[in-house]
């Protein structure tokens, strides 16, 4: 490794600062269709055909592509008749909407909703609380009423969550085996892309989502096909109202959600739901004991900053809190991507 005086730093700050710029272009490329009209036509297309296809300016349009280009998410050819586009596997994969593991749904909703939220990042910091009154004008005291404070708000979440839960959904169920357990609870299940991960990698377990009565109607309608005769479903607010026994728990990206105070009471609940020898297993993005790391946690705790009442915490931290509920044979698991797992064992 070099010396600090080998470094570029101004390249370095330079880099950080364009990081808004970067996201924004892929985001806008996804919202125009450029990646779907690629994919659709089966062939390179010119900027001119691409700019018609999706009613978009030529200037503007040969500019996004250059830009999607240098960020490797479209490839171009140079012929005789001009510049040629295609998309990337990246973004064949990950950015069409079609694509079984597309993130397009997730981006959308940081692009339209996360961003304006952190326009407030500064105020967020002075004032220790979410920033929905200012992004928003709603209430920030109920910061789960304020994200669904619309329905087509609350679908663009719960889509952006499935979309998550697509590419990390197994890891996280995979990092112990959960095939003893066959009555599983989702607390919080939203759209039940986890669920559904769940059931088909334990084809003997059955799931039940709960969530508010206005999610699981949603998910009903929307994501949850009749079919799927191994996900069931719970109506009510697991703070307020009771949980039914079950052999595991499932609490995934709930308790960054809230405050120590909050998890605890939560936690005790589940504890004293849970049958014996059942369990809860929690999936979250675990920071470095020393909280060195890892940078997308530290900036997904920023985030929960400017959007909930909560953080990121280590795994002592979640150790911890299932403790003081009860848990014990704690067993830490990082799955090396986005999401780790986190299981107490009553």
């Amino acid at each position: 490794m070099g010396s600090t005086e080998d470094l570029d730093y101004p390249q370095i700050i330079m880099q950080y600062s364009n990081g808004f710029l970067i996201s924004k272009v892929m985001f806008t490329a996804c919202e125009l269709g450029v990646f779907d009209l690629l994919l659709e036509s089966g062939k390179p297309l010119s900027s001119d055909a691409i700019a018609a296809g999706l009613g978009a300016s030529t200037l503007g349009m040969r500019r996004l592509l250059d830009a999607c280009v240098g960020l490797k998410l479209l490839a171009v050819e140079m012929t005789q008749e001009g510049a040629l586009y295609r998309n990337t596997e990246i973004s064949n994969v990950y950015l069409t909407k079609s694509s079984p593991k597309s993130q397009y749904h997730i981006m959308m909703y940081y692009s339209n909703t996360v961003y304006l939220c952190w326009q407030y990042l500064a105020d967020a910091v002075r004032e220790g609380r979410n920033q929905y009154e200012r992004a928003f004008g709603v209430s920030s005291k109920d910061p789960f009423g304020a994200m669904y404070r619309s329905d087509e708000e609350m679908l663009k979440f719960m889509a952006g969550q499935n979309s998550v839960w697509s590419i990390c959904g197994r890891d996280v169920l995979a990092a112990f085996d959960l095939s003893p357990f066959r009555q599983i609870y989702d607390l919080g299940g939203g759209g039940g892309a986890l669920a559904q991960e769940c059931v088909s990698l334990y084809p003997n377990s059955t799931v039940t989502i709960y969530d508010l009565p206005k999610v699981v109607q949603v998910a009903k309608e929307q994501f949850v096909s009749p079919e799927e005769r191994q996900i069931t479903f719970h109506e009510g607010d697991f703070f307020n109202d009771s949980i039914p026994e079950a052999e595991l728990y499932i609490l995934s990206k709930i308790l960054h959600d809230w405050d120590d105070d909050k998890c605890k009471q939560l936690l005790a609940k589940v504890y004293k739901a849970c049958k014996p020898g059942g369990g809860v297993l929690l999936v979250e993005s675990l920071l470095n004991e020393d909280k060195s790391g890892p940078v997308e946690t530290q900036l997904y705790s920023m985030n929960m900053l400017v959007q909930t009442e909560g953080k990121e915490r280590t795994a002592a931290e979640y150790s911890k809190l299932l403790e003081a509920a009860g848990f014990g044979v704690i067993q830490v698991k990082r799955t090396g991507k986005l999401y780790d797992a986190v299981l107490g064992r009553k």
